[in-house]
Protein backbone atom coordinates (compact mmCIF):
# COMPACT_ATOMS: atom_id res chain seq x y z
CA UNK A 1 0.00 0.00 0.00
CA UNK A 2 1.05 3.52 0.07
CA UNK A 3 1.68 5.03 3.55
CA UNK A 4 5.06 4.73 4.87
CA UNK A 5 5.32 3.99 8.53
CA UNK A 6 6.50 7.38 9.00
CA UNK A 7 4.07 9.38 7.17
CA UNK A 8 0.75 7.08 9.53
CA UNK A 9 1.53 9.06 12.32
CA UNK A 10 0.91 12.61 10.63
CA UNK A 11 -2.40 11.21 9.51
CA UNK A 12 -5.92 11.44 11.54
CA UNK A 13 -8.56 9.36 8.98
CA UNK A 14 -11.94 9.12 9.95
CA UNK A 15 -14.64 7.29 7.70
CA UNK A 16 -17.36 5.09 7.24
CA UNK A 17 -18.03 1.89 5.15
CA UNK A 18 -20.57 0.38 3.50
CA UNK A 19 -22.20 -1.40 6.17
CA UNK A 20 -20.11 -0.08 9.11
CA UNK A 21 -20.39 2.84 10.87
CA UNK A 22 -18.02 6.18 11.37
CA UNK A 23 -14.98 5.38 13.09
CA UNK A 24 -11.09 6.05 12.87
CA UNK A 25 -9.00 4.20 11.08
CA UNK A 26 -5.77 6.29 11.28
CA UNK A 27 -4.74 8.23 14.94
CA UNK A 28 -2.00 10.01 14.39
CA UNK A 29 -0.24 7.81 17.03
CA UNK A 30 -2.91 9.12 19.89
CA UNK A 31 -4.60 7.58 22.57
CA UNK A 32 -7.89 9.18 21.71
CA UNK A 33 -7.77 11.25 18.87
CA UNK A 34 -11.22 12.72 18.88
CA UNK A 35 -10.41 15.48 21.26
CA UNK A 36 -7.42 16.93 18.36
CA UNK A 37 -10.42 15.72 15.70
CA UNK A 38 -12.57 17.96 16.90
CA UNK A 39 -10.39 20.76 17.49
CA UNK A 40 -9.35 20.66 13.64
CA UNK A 41 -12.84 20.50 12.75
CA UNK A 42 -14.49 23.10 14.88
CA UNK A 43 -17.32 24.52 13.12
CA UNK A 44 -16.58 23.03 10.10
CA UNK A 45 -19.27 19.61 10.82
CA UNK A 46 -21.71 20.18 8.32
CA UNK A 47 -19.79 21.07 5.34
CA UNK A 48 -19.86 18.32 2.76
CA UNK A 49 -16.04 19.54 2.10
CA UNK A 50 -14.13 21.27 3.86
CA UNK A 51 -10.55 22.50 4.43
CA UNK A 52 -8.86 24.66 7.29
CA UNK A 53 -5.37 25.37 8.37
CA UNK A 54 -4.95 25.81 12.24
CA UNK A 55 -2.27 25.13 15.06
CA UNK A 56 0.03 23.50 13.15
CA UNK A 57 -2.48 21.30 11.22
CA UNK A 58 -4.68 20.92 8.66
CA UNK A 59 -8.72 19.71 8.45
CA UNK A 60 -10.05 17.99 5.32
CA UNK A 61 -12.75 16.37 4.66
CA UNK A 62 -13.19 15.17 0.98
CA UNK A 63 -16.50 13.14 -0.64
CA UNK A 64 -15.59 9.51 -1.24
CA UNK A 65 -13.48 10.48 -5.42
CA UNK A 66 -15.29 7.48 -6.77
CA UNK A 67 -18.59 8.14 -5.08
CA UNK A 68 -18.96 5.56 -2.98
CA UNK A 69 -22.47 5.18 -1.01
CA UNK A 70 -23.25 3.67 2.54
CA UNK A 71 -25.97 0.87 2.39
CA UNK A 72 -28.47 4.02 3.52
CA UNK A 73 -27.38 5.92 0.07
CA UNK A 74 -25.03 8.14 1.81
CA UNK A 75 -22.31 9.70 -0.22
CA UNK A 76 -18.97 8.75 2.16
CA UNK A 77 -16.89 11.38 3.58
CA UNK A 78 -13.50 10.97 4.49
CA UNK A 79 -12.14 13.08 6.87
CA UNK A 80 -8.68 14.00 7.63
CA UNK A 81 -6.58 15.93 10.90
CA UNK A 82 -3.11 16.42 8.70
CA UNK A 83 0.38 17.38 10.85
CA UNK A 84 3.60 17.80 9.69
CA UNK A 85 5.22 18.20 6.77
CA UNK A 86 2.18 16.85 4.47
CA UNK A 87 0.35 19.72 5.99
CA UNK A 88 2.16 21.98 4.15
CA UNK A 89 0.91 20.65 0.74
CA UNK A 90 -2.37 20.62 1.53
CA UNK A 91 -3.84 24.44 1.08
CA UNK A 92 -7.54 23.03 -0.34
CA UNK A 93 -9.77 20.44 -0.69
CA UNK A 94 -8.28 19.49 -4.04
CA UNK A 95 -4.54 20.16 -2.60
CA UNK A 96 -6.35 17.71 -0.05
CA UNK A 97 -7.69 14.70 -2.63
CA UNK A 98 -4.14 14.81 -4.72
CA UNK A 99 -1.64 14.87 -1.94
CA UNK A 100 -3.89 13.10 0.74
CA UNK A 101 -6.19 10.20 -0.93
CA UNK A 102 -3.99 8.70 -2.58
CA UNK A 103 -1.86 7.73 0.91
CA UNK A 104 -5.37 6.04 1.71
CA UNK A 105 -7.21 4.69 -1.58
CA UNK A 106 -5.66 1.03 -1.97
CA UNK A 107 -6.30 0.13 1.61
CA UNK A 108 -9.75 2.04 1.29
CA UNK A 109 -10.79 -0.08 -1.69
CA UNK A 110 -10.18 -3.46 0.29
CA UNK A 111 -12.20 -2.15 3.31
CA UNK A 112 -15.33 -0.54 2.57
CA UNK A 113 -17.18 -3.07 1.53
CA UNK A 114 -16.66 -5.26 4.43
CA UNK A 115 -19.71 -6.27 6.49
CA UNK A 116 -17.65 -5.82 9.63
CA UNK A 117 -15.27 -2.99 10.68
CA UNK A 118 -11.96 -3.23 9.69
CA UNK A 119 -9.34 -4.20 12.41
CA UNK A 120 -5.75 -3.08 12.83
CA UNK A 121 -4.95 -6.32 10.71
CA UNK A 122 -6.91 -5.22 7.82
CA UNK A 123 -5.08 -1.84 7.75
CA UNK A 124 -2.26 -2.64 6.17
CA UNK A 125 0.08 0.74 4.74
CA UNK A 126 3.37 1.36 4.03
CA UNK A 127 3.96 -2.71 3.11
Amino acid sequence: MSIEPAQSPQLIWATRGRSWGFRFLLDAGLSDPLPEYERAFGTLRDAATAWRRDAGRVALRIRDPLGRRDSAGRVIPHEFVIFGDLSDAVDSVEDGTREVWPLVADVYAAIWDATAPPTGRDLRFGA
